[in-house]
This record gives structure tokens, C-alpha cells and sequence, in this order.
């Protein structure tokens, strides 16, 4: 398999990039007083004088859905911020909004398809694959071109992904309680709430079925042997010591053990 190549179409967009943020606001509230006059001339100040170079390098914004592995009908709406480290390796950090309040809700790991077949095979069933996301609209690049997404959409269909939530604010935490949960993307009609995309489809005022129909023309890579591993009910999860579910009786019974390493 050729290498996914994704750092070209990035790129491009952002030269023209302009909005497609700050309309989505945070499951919640958390506690704490809120910033006092010091704390916000501390922030203003190192916003000022200190370098970010991992931090300046987020230049791409994806927003799609993710649901908890071995639970298909636990679903939230997902906003990825993403820096390209190479031409097939991406990392995102993962927000539950697209406001300065939003919550960091964990972070994803995108290989091309030549990574991943490169992967042991008990690594291979914590990745899930982009085909349906992409094909269905789902996953969208919001506030760039439509050329420009539609080229995006092109190099990232091949890849895969790692996700790991850390914040389910979904269950209405305003902590980060519990363990790190493993996430999984939809791979066929039916499976995301029709709800939760035409909700997110009104904030973006774009249409997904628009979209399908716009990447009619994007090849459909065969996916990898090993991916999306819940399909053939084996959904690797950790275990919630503190009694926070997360919908596991639903959909797929999980196996809950550590991943292999």
C-alpha cells in the first residue's frame, strides 16, 4: 500500500482558513473560582513572551463523532486539533467544544495505511479505520473550501486511528473522573445517532448527505486486516474502578484488560 500522504492538503487549507469555530460550546461546568485579575496577567504575559512551538504547530481542525469501544450507542461529537509530524503520522488533541472553554478531552493518533500494517497484530484492534467517516460526511474540516476538504478528505480515508478519551464530559463530569476509556469511529450507516449529526450539521450550517455526495468520487481503500476490532466482538477496554458506566451492556460486550502492548 502507498504511503497516505496528508500534510500537502493541510497546508493548503490553512492558507485560506477563516472560521468554522466557536460555536460549540462544553458538555460542562466545572468547579473553581474563576481567574482573578493575577492569573490573567500571568496568562497574558507568558501568552506574550513564551514560545510554543508544540502548541503553534496545531494547525488543522477536524470535527467528527466517536463512541466508546464495545459500547456503539455511547456517542459525542468530537473536535480534533491536529499538528502533522510527517507525511503519515498525525497527532490531535481532542476538545468536547470549540470554545476557549471547551474541554480537553483526550488525544488521537493518525497513521497511513503502510504504518499500520506494519503494527503488531494485538496492536491493531485499538486502531479504527476513516473510510465510513469519510464517505458519509461525518468527519468534516469546518471553515475551509470545499476543494480544499475535499482533497483533505482524499488523504485521510487511508489512515487510521488511535483515541483515547481521558474527560468523559458526555456522562456530565466536570472532573476528569475515571480511566482513560478507547475510543472507536463508525464504519457503516445506522450506527451514528441521526440526532447528534443533524445537530452538528445546524452549528456548521453544512449538510453531511452534501458531503457524502461531494466524495462520491474519493476511492474506497480496502481496509486493513485487524482494524476496527470491536466488529468481531473483541472490544478491548480498561476497567472503571469507580463506577462509572459506560454503557458496556449495550452493543458489544467489551473485553476489559489492559491493551497489549
Amino acid at each position: 500500500m502507498r504511503p497516505s500522504c496528508v500534510l500537502g492538503p493541510i497546508v493548503t487549507a490553512l492558507l485560506v482558513i477563516g472560521c468554522g469555530g466557536s460555536n460549540t460550546t462544553s458538555n460542562v461546568e466545572s468547579p473553581g473560582t474563576k481567574e482573578g485579575v493575577k492569573t490573567r496577567t500571568l496568562e497574558a504575559g507568558a501568552a506574550a513572551l513564551q514560545d510554543k512551538p508544540p502548541i503553534e504547530a496545531i494547525n488543522a481542525y477536524l470535527d467528527g463523532f466517536h463512541f466508546y469501544n464495545g459500547a456503539p450507542r455511547r456517542q459525542m461529537e468530537a473536535h480534533h486539533y491536529c499538528s502533522i509530524l510527517n507525511e503519515e503520522l498525525i497527532q490531535c488533541v481532542i476538545y468536547d467544544g470549540n470554545v476557549k472553554e471547551a474541554k480537553l478531552m483526550g488525544v488521537e493518533y493518525i497513521v497511513s495505511g503502510r504504518l499500520f500494517e506494519a503494527l503488531p497484530d494485538g496492536e491493531k484492534g485499538l486502531w479504527h479505520s476513516h473510510v465510513h467517516e469519510v464517505k458519509s460526511g461525518q468527519l468534516i474540516a469546518p471553515g475551509i473550501p470545499q476543494v480544499a476538504e475535499h482533497e483533505l478528505m482524499k488523504k485521510l480515508i487511508g489512515t487510521y486511528g488511535k483515541t483515547w478519551h481521558t474527560w468523559h464530559t458526555d456522562l456530565q463530569n466536570n472532573l476528569p473522573l475515571g480511566t482513560p476509556q478507547l475510543m472507536m469511529g463508525f464504519t457503516a450507516d445506522g450506527q451514528a445517532d441521526p440526532d447528534m449529526v443533524a445537530a452538528r450539521d445546524r452549528r456548521f450550517d453544512i449538510t453531511s448527505a452534501e458531503k457524502r455526495k461531494d466524495r462520491e468520487s474519493i476511492p474506497t481503500p480496502t481496509i486493513a486486516k485487524g482494524a476496527d476490532g470491536w466488529q468481531d466482538g473483541s472490544a478491548v477496554q480498561l476497567s472503571e474502578p469507580i463506577g462509572h458506566a459506560h454503557g458496556q451492556a449495550q452493543g458489544v460486550s467489551p473485553k476489559v484488560t489492559t491493551p497489549t502492548k
